[in-house]
């Protein structure tokens, strides 16, 4: 009796375990299950708290959150501006003009990873006590756009200086004093633009740009030594040109007269003279190319360089550059002419005095005339 007792009270006890373990386990699984349907939910969204830039994109999708960035930067950025300020001006440019562009695939992607790489626990506990997760966007943008920003304030900012200048009136010089010239410092706006634009993340965008003084090459206390004639030459061209090569011979010396040149300097004839254009008057005349002549704009040219050639040579002046005809011209001495041709062929010589050089040229009675004159 006691054993079948004993053995009843064992069935019982295995049978309150057995009752026990089931009922756990169906917690257990009423517990995952909660959890993971509490989970599951957020399996296509970002999880909450998750912040891209100042943009709570928890509870979105993947494409929701890209929307709502694009609009929001798109919503900063339409109102931006750029300012160069430069003394008393302000110069500006919107700032959808640099073309800026963000990562945002890319950090939207590692934004909907966060967390979905943890057990069912802790995700469930990410979801239901979030922590503030915060990404940042990179970007680039045109730089170009930049440097062409720069360039229009360039344009608008600089200012060449000008040299002083000496006038002759009869045997006298007076002199008119140069203005010194402004230059941006490009190099470093676009260097200063460069780190205010990338570290700006929502306001205007805001940078001082610096200028410099650029004297001239030529100041006015050079020029008081320039008060002797040294050198002078003159060559006739009434009795042998057109009305047309007369004009060009008048318009290439007077683009001559009045040239100082510094000490150490090179005159080159087709920089000063510059090229031969109907635009700028002149005319078609007789020209000698290779060892034939034919009409050519700006005939007669030649007799202006050579001419100078002669003056130049008398003044001690030592050549550069300097060709002569194929065939001979009766003008100057032979092998005294230096031929030019714009672009092509140049005379240059270099002024190899202590002391400015100051080159008058007119022509007169039918005579082109040049006289160099420098320090006594």
């Amino acid at each position: 009796m006691k054993k079948r007792r004993a053995k009843s009270r064992k069935k019982s006890i295995k049978f309150v375990i057995i009752c026990m373990f089931i009922i756990l386990a169906g917690v257990i699984s009423a517990y995952v299950t909660y959890h993971y349907n509490k989970t599951k939910y957020w399996n296509d969204l970002i999880y909450p708290g998750v912040i891209i830039q100042d943009v709570k994109v928890g509870g979105k999708t993947k494409e929701e959150a890209k929307k709502a960035v694009n609009e929001r930067i798109k919503n900063i950025n339409s109102k931006r501006k750029i300012y160069v300020i430069i003394n008393d001006n302000k110069y500006e440019l919107d700032y959808l003009k640099i073309n800026p562009n963000y990562n945002i695939d890319e950090v939207v992607n590692d934004a909907f990873k966060y967390g979905k790489n943890l057990n069912l626990f802790k995700r469930y506990n990410l979801i239901k006590n979030p922590e503030n997760k915060t990404y940042k966007l990179k970007f680039n943008y045109n730089e170009n756009n930049v440097k062409d920003f720069i360039k229009k304030i360039q344009y608008e900012v600089n200012k060449n200086p000008i040299n002083a200048k000496l006038i002759k009136n009869g045997g006298n010089f007076s002199i008119i004093n140069g203005q010194k010239g402004i230059k941006l410092e490009n190099e470093k706006l676009d260097k200063d633009l460069k780190q205010a634009i990338l570290n700006n993340e929502n306001s205007d965008v805001k940078v001082n740009g610096a200028t410099k003084e650029v004297l001239p090459n030529i100041t006015s206390d050079k020029l008081y030594t320039v008060n002797y004639q040294i050198a002078s030459f003159s060559t006739h061209f009434a009795s042998i040109s057109s009305p047309q090569r007369s004009n060009n011979i008048s318009i290439a010396t007077k683009s001559i007269n009045g040239t100082v040149i510094m000490p150490g300097d090179i005159f080159s004839f087709n920089d000063i003279v510059g090229q031969r254009t109907a635009a700028r008057g002149y005319q078609a005349a007789p020209v000698i190319i290779g060892d034939h002549v034919e009409a050519g704009l700006g005939g007669g040219i030649c007799q202006v360089s050579s001419t100078l050639y002669n003056t130049a040579v008398r003044a001690g002046m030592q050549t550069v550059e300097r060709t002569h005809h194929s065939l001979p011209v009766n003008y100057v001495p032979k092998g005294m002419d230096a031929t030019v041709d714009y672009g092509n062929i140049d005379y240059k010589f270099k002024n190899t005095r202590q002391y400015p050089i100051y080159i008058e040229g007119y022509t007169s009675a039918g005579s082109v005339v040049f006289n160099i004159y420098c320090h006594r």
